[in-house]
Order: C-alpha cells, then structure tokens, then sequence
C-alpha cells in the first residue's frame, strides 16, 4: 500500500493551504504540552526516482520539526506522540516540462495520554507531506531546484505543520483537567528512554 501510495505521489503536484509559521504565534490547544516525541523508520518503502535517505536522517529531521512546532504549546497535561514514517521520494532531478519529480513522505501518528496512559485517537492518522507550495518548482522540479536536505527539511516541516492541524481538529483531546497536577519532565531524557524501549527485543 505504502509502495502503491508513493508511486502516485511522486506525479502529483501539491496543491495545498500554508498555515502559520512554527516560529510565529499560534491559538492555544487546551492543556496540551508534548511529551515523548517518539519517530520510528522500520521497513520505509523509498518511492520511485528518489535520492537514498537513511533512517537516522529522516526520523531525526521529523523529530526535530514536531519539537519546534509542537514544543511551544505549554499547557498542564502531557501528551505522548508515537510516530512511524513508511515512506518517503525525495525527488531526483527529472526531466523540465516532460516530467518533474515530486518529493513526499508518509508517516502514521498516535497519541497517548499521559493522565489516562490510553491511546486518544481509534486508529493511526496517516499523514502525507509534500514540499510545500511556497517550495515548489513545478516547471523544473524539486530534485533540479533543491538538495536532498532541503527537499528532507520542507518535507518534514509540512509534515509537522499537518499534525498540528491534526491536533487543533481535536480539541476535546486537550480539554483542561481542573485539579490535576502539572508533571514536570525533561523532554530529551522521555525520548532517550523512549527510543531505547522502542529499539529493545520485542519493543
């Protein structure tokens, strides 16, 4: 499915709304504050005509996109992301005109409250991301116009913008908890320990 969803991707061209800057201000999201920040690249299908990206460099570029973006909300509850790419193009220079490869990356998401320790959403949100439509190049492409790091940085900057939206269409998952104390944590030492669950036997 992934395989057949990146072959139709690497031919489309994006089409899509740009939202609010990571850096810029944003509406608040209930008592939503992120907690594990967990990014998974087992088994990633690379679509067609794509440049090689390894799984250290794709899960460290989507983690530190959701921690810029997501990491500036700051309310009292706390909340787990578990986050597994299936695949990704990260378009090769094409041809101009005749065809012009576009870069994508697919991943799944789920998130966890830390209060109730339960999965908030029924099933795995599967969000795709392209480059973006201020980075397109539709007449060149993207693999001509840019190298893989920037075509890896726009993708997972979209991908992050698309899990925010997400989130913002749930807002009953972050309703404000009366009473319930503020847990302190240390983001980076949560993810440590997290990604060594994760990479044990049987994680």
């Amino acid at each position: 499915m992934i395989a057949r969803c990146l072959a139709a991707l690497a031919l489309l061209l994006l089409t899509a709304c740009v939202a609010d800057d990571a850096t810029g201000t944003r509406p608040e999201l209930g008592d939503f504050r992120l907690g594990y920040n967990i990014v998974q690249a087992r088994d990633v299908e690379k679509g067609p005509f794509s440049r090689d990206a390894t799984p250290a460099e794709l899960t460290g570029a989507l983690q530190a996109a959701i921690e810029q973006r997501l990491g500036r909300y700051d309310g009292d509850g706390l909340y787990h992301l578990g986050i597994a790419i299936g695949g990704y193009v990260l378009a090769q220079p094409g041809l101009p005109v005749v065809y012009t490869p576009k870069s994508a990356l697919i991943f799944e998401v789920n998130i966890y409250d830390n209060a109730t320790q339960a999965r908030l959403n029924d099933k795995p949100k599967r969000i795709t991301a392209f480059e973006g439509l201020q980075n397109t190049a539709p007449l060149i492409g993207s693999g001509l116009a840019r190298g893989k790091d920037e075509q890896l940085q726009n993708l997972v900057t979209e991908g992050a913008r698309a899990l925010e939206n997400w989130l913002r269409q749930n807002p009953d998952w972050f309703t404000p908890k009366p009473g319930s104390p503020r847990i302190d944590f240390d983001r980076s030492a949560l993810n440590a320990r997290g990604a060594a669950a994760i990479a044990a036997p049987g994680g």
